[in-house]
């Protein structure tokens, strides 16, 4: 954050001192991605264990996939930040977190994007003075219930509109029951309300700095995300989970736990739940509904963005209501 004079910008040694992090962090992601592409040209010849190779693949996959949804959640975030006047989200929003969380989970059902762009943008809102409770009811429904995902569970689940109901409905039903928990519950001291970079210039020049500051900061975290993601596909056996389908209440779990370790993007996951055959449609449902909601690329991303208090209890609570709205759901109806 840079301090400013009453009269002008900060003076010289001040605002070199300022200026100096973020300096520093570019030309540490400078120099990391010149030793990843040196160490991709010399040692992959060298390299041929599948494992390895097998992890590559995946590692790169999950952050190639992230990155355009994260960039356009960057994006956003900085043209609320910088566009848009904080009082218009107050005229938006009723003032009362109990009306403001199901009129944020509504939103999400509008924006296409994944959970790498929710979390910047939510970010983004909770600076402008939007309430944390509907902030987070948005960063949980956009991923998980806009038109591109609908889309592709119909297309995945042919036939089946069944599934692409279920999916909306459990997928909203937890998003705003999350909400009215923080809502209810949450403390101003769990979470960390991202701090916008300051800006001498025109609202172009915050636009500059907020995309900057937000992808350095977001980049990072998807990256090991994408790391962990990659570990868990590589080392977990497959054999284990056939073991597991047939026994109902474990096979919900059982996917449920896969759809966090997999970290899968929210407009591809339908595909791969449809792909697993020996399981029945709940814990199918519960595959589709905690994926977007819970993974670990997106569990580093809410931890770097709001704090780790936050995500020890934010990423439970969120588990457990989707495990448990996706199964009754996943019973009654399918």
């Amino acid at each position: 954050m840079i301090s400013t004079a009453p009269g002008g910008p900060p003076a010289g040694p001040r605002a070199r001192a300022a200026r100096a992090p973020g300096a520093s962090a570019l030309l540490l992601f400078g120099c990391l991605a010149a030793l990843l592409v040196a160490a991709r040209l010399v040692l992959a010849p060298h390299v041929t264990d599948a494992a390895v190779q097998a992890w590559g693949t995946i590692f790169v996959a999950i952050c190639v996939q992230a990155l355009p949804f994260l960039v356009f959640g960057v994006a956003l975030s900085a043209a609320i930040t910088a566009f848009v006047p904080a009082e218009t989200w107050t005229r938006l929003l009723p003032r009362r977190a109990a009306v403001a969380v199901p009129v944020a989970g509504a939103a999400g059902a509008v924006l296409p994007g994944c959970e790498c762009a929710s979390v910047p943008v939510a970010g983004s809102l909770m600076a402008r003075g939007v309430a944390p409770a509907a902030a987070l009811t948005f960063l949980l429904a956009a991923p998980a219930i806009n038109p591109i995902v609908m889309v592709a569970t119909a297309v995945a689940f042919p036939g089946q509109p069944g599934m692409v109901a279920a999916r909306f409905g459990a997928s909203l039903a937890v998003a705003v029951l999350v909400g009215w928990v923080w809502a209810w519950l949450g403390k101003g001291e769990w979470i960390k309300v991202p701090a916008r970079p300051a800006h001498d210039g025109g609202k172009w020049d915050a636009f500059r700095q907020a995309v900057r500051h937000d992808f350095m900061h977001a980049g990072g975290f998807l990256v090991v995300g994408g790391a962990a993601a990659a570990t868990i596909n590589v080392v977990v056996p497959s054999s284990w989970l056939t073991g597991l389908a047939g026994i109902g209440w474990a096979s919900v779990l059982v996917l449920a736990v896969l759809a966090v370790l997999m970290s899968i993007c929210s407009e591809a996951d339908a595909f791969v739940a449809a792909s697993l055959t020996a399981f029945s449609p709940t814990a199918k449902l519960a595959f589709l509904v905690v994926g977007p909601m819970v993974d670990l690329k997106l569990i580093a991303l809410q931890t770097g963005m709001f704090g780790k208090a936050f995500a020890l209890r934010f990423v439970p609570l969120t588990f457990v209501l989707a495990v448990s709205v996706s199964s009754l759901v996943g019973v009654v109806f399918l």
